[in-house]
């Protein structure tokens, strides 16, 4: 969608408003990382919104946060001394949750999107953000591995539009992938940047390529550990002990896909696949598909390439 016809009736100075330090955050999502968003934002003293259709979710993401925090000021701070109660009663403070999403980003800086991994549904929710937020909001997305400029097309502010892509567990990874589109202007970018390292992240920067940097290796990376053990060159597990002692990796390829869930692996690939069906490093798995199909997704079902106790 282009945004060239109404820039001039939605932008006043976008320069200064932007260049201003982000604020108020309304983020879109109450799951394992928009939670964990919304979490380290409050931490950091940002005002921010939780907002998720399900009430339920959202306060038992709440719940989550607030147990959560506390164990950040224990570390932190050592007992239950004043500065931990403060540190907890501030963080906790700067925190609310809502149903309504478009009613939540009236005064919003930066909206970050942590929804479901569906571009129909993104797009929607974009469209409708897009008609009641503020001129100067940002928007950004957590995605993994869809297109950012495909979300983006949803909405008419391509040059204040980018991806925020955090790593599970938000309060604990310290990276943060800052993507950028052809049309992101360098105010929106730096503003981005600027919240990421306010938010204690290292960030880097990314083009709006498949998976952008972490992802983008690391899938076809597990996708090639699959088709080894396809094709009876080496066990799951000597193939993760290996890569462990060889490669001095903390978890091998196995390992990791039980623990982010075969469904999320096949998901990512399937994706990629229909867009670039000739790239080889997208081609999916009869392995994977098998054991998704049976359920076996991983940790969290108890089976995947190992069993696990549950």
């Amino acid at each position: 969608m282009a945004f060239f016809n109404v820039l001039s009736s939605r932008t006043l100075s976008h320069s200064a408003v932007m260049s201003a330090a982000i604020k108020n955050v309304t983020v879109i999502g109450s799951g394992l990382m928009g939670a964990g968003i919304a979490q380290v934002a409050a931490q950091t003293g940002h005002h921010v919104t939780m907002v998720d259709i399900d009430a339920v979710a959202v306060e038992k993401a709440q719940k989550r946060i607030n147990d959560s925090i506390q164990r950040v000021a224990k570390k932190k701070f050592g007992g239950e001394s004043e500065e931990a109660r403060k540190f907890v009663a501030d963080s906790v403070s700067r925190l609310s949750t809502s149903t309504d999403a478009v009613a939540s980003v009236g005064t919003a800086d930066l909206v970050v999107e942590a929804i479901v991994e569906n571009l129909d549904v993104k797009k929607k929710l974009f469209t409708e953000l897009d008609k009641v937020a503020p001129s100067h909001t940002i928007f950004a997305s957590n995605t993994s591995s869809l297109s950012i400029g495909k979300i983006a097309d949803a909405t008419n502010r391509r040059d204040r539009f980018g991806g925020l892509h955090f790593f599970n567990p938000v309060p604990v990874m310290k990276l943060l992938e800052v993507v950028r589109i052809a049309e992101t202007s360098q105010d929106t970018y730096e503003a981005m940047c600027s919240w990421g390292k306010a938010m204690g992240k290292v960030t880097v920067e990314c083009k709006d390529t498949p998976g952008f940097i972490v992802n983008r290796l690391l899938v076809p990376y597990m996708f090639e550990a699959v088709r080894i053990l396809e094709r009876g060159d080496a066990s799951a597990r000597d193939i993760d002990t290996a890569m462990k002692l060889g490669a001095g990796y903390p978890m091998g390829p196995f390992e990791l896909m039980d623990y982010v869930g075969l469904d999320t692996g096949k998901f990512i690939v399937d994706g990629w696949h229909k867009e670039f069906p000739d790239d080889p490093l997208f081609k999916p798995s009869p392995v994977m598909d098998k054991l998704v199909k049976e359920g076996k997704l991983g940790v969290k079902t108890g089976e995947g390439f190992y069993t696990y106790k549950k």
